[in-house]
């Protein structure tokens, strides 16, 4: 009898042990289940708070500076380059003397005119007072009509005269005063292109000598398109008294410094191009402006808005398109796609995808991904992105160090 007992209680032994074990197991699997050392930790990105601004929307466009006065000089009577009066690129004022011609003929043309109108003053007041005597003759019946008459012709012929050698005398005048060849405006010289002891000749052929241009203000003139223009148009409407203003920058400036105004629009529109030729004026105190340099310049055709402006490093590319991660009132990331405007004030301008007052991811980028929960921390600043987002190599190595980790866990728990 103790064989066939013995021979049911050790199977029964062994079953029992084996569901002992298996609940043990289970309760050991469960609690490493629920460890929270083996749960993922939510990431610590930096979040910003999206705002808007009111802002105005510039054009830009490219131009050419152009001179407000610009003056070549040419000789108005003819002789030898006796003096040169200016440095080559230098400024000069109106009524500076710029070159000399050799005024010695002039004099002595001058000299001769004056003689000239001297006898013909002469002449003139002994021809008036011969007419004086011959009508009072007249009166005492001492001479005849007839010779009154040629006395009051030669007076009337010795006036013209005179009249005749005065205009002579102030043309010689003036070709002596031309031979001071002067500046008709303020501006900056260009070389001189007749040296000392040339002989000019004066007429529609005559030779350049140098060239003049202001430079207190210079013009920037640039293409519009149509539809700016007709903007433009709208708001000069509207207010016909506004000033439209238009900034500009050199080739080196990272901005536009310069401001002015638009002083003109051309008369027509050019059909090849679908452009209209706008200038605009600038001042120019500190001479940098040269007519010629290339210029960019921008302008406003309507009044300020509202738009939202996010940092640049809250935005990531999806090949073609532009995107931001969203944080939501949960905590979790959205993929957002958006479309961007141009940088105002450091920061860029979202035209579409953002709404104010919703958080986007600005430090933690790659870390991350839609879907996922965080913990949201308030960017303070210009906080630089954490390392994370700076390196994704070590993104990577961090990836591939969690599956042995948790491979561990299961271990372990068994070996407790």
């Amino acid at each position: 009898m103790f064989p066939i007992r013995q021979r049911y209680l050790v199977p029964l032994g062994l079953l029992a042990a084996a569901l002992f074990a298996i609940t043990i197991y289970r309760a050991n699997a469960g609690v490493t289940q629920n460890t929270p050392a083996d749960q993922p930790l939510a990431a610590v990105v930096d979040v910003a708070v999206v705002h808007s601004k009111a802002i105005v929307d510039w054009h830009a466009y490219s131009g050419r500076l152009e001179a407000v006065e610009h003056v070549q000089i040419r000789p108005q009577v003819s002789g030898a380059i006796t003096a040169l009066h200016f440095a080559d690129g230098g400024l000069v004022h109106k009524g500076d003397e710029l070159f000399t011609i050799d005024p010695r003929p002039y004099e002595a043309s001058v000299n001769q005119a004056t003689a000239r109108f001297a006898a013909a003053q002469a002449r003139a007041a002994f021809t008036a007072s011969e007419l004086q005597r011959g009508k009072r003759l007249l009166a005492a019946n001492a001479i005849a009509s007839r010779d009154v008459d040629e006395k009051r012709n030669a007076a009337r012929v010795a006036k013209a005269e005179e009249a005749s050698a005065a205009a002579a005398l102030q043309a010689a005048q003036l070709d002596l005063e031309h031979t001071r060849v002067v500046a008709p405006i303020s501006g900056r010289a260009s070389r001189a292109e007749v040296t000392l002891g040339n002989v000019v000749q004066a007429g529609p052929g005559a030779p350049v000598l140098t060239s003049l241009v202001s430079v207190d203000k210079v013009y920037a003139s640039f293409d519009m398109d149509e539809q700016s223009f007709l903007r433009f148009l709208n708001k000069a409407r509207l207010d016909p008294q506004a000033i439209m203003p238009v900034e500009l920058g050199l080739g080196d400036d990272q901005a536009y410094p310069r401001q002015g105004h638009v002083v003109s629009i051309d008369n027509h529109l050019d059909t090849a191009s679908g452009t209209i030729r706008v200038r605009a004026v600038f001042d120019n105190a500190d001479g940098a402006l040269l007519p010629g340099l290339y210029a960019r310049v921008r302008l406003s055709t309507r009044t300020a808005r509202q738009a939202v402006l996010v940092d640049e490093k809250a935005i990531g590319t999806d090949q073609s398109k532009r995107y931001v991660l969203v944080v939501d009132a949960k905590s979790h990331v959205n993929y957002r796609e958006v479309t961007l405007g141009p940088v105002r004030d450091g920061s860029r301008i979202v035209e579409s995808g953002l709404a104010e007052g919703e958080r986007i991811v600005v430090g933690g980028l790659q870390r991350v991904r839609p879907g996922d929960s965080v913990q949201a921390r308030v960017a303070v600043g210009d906080a630089k992105p954490d390392v994370a987002m700076r390196s994704p190599a070590s993104s990577k190595v961090g990836q591939a160090q969690s599956p042995a980790t948790e491979s561990a866990s299961p271990a372990s728990s068994s070996r407790s």
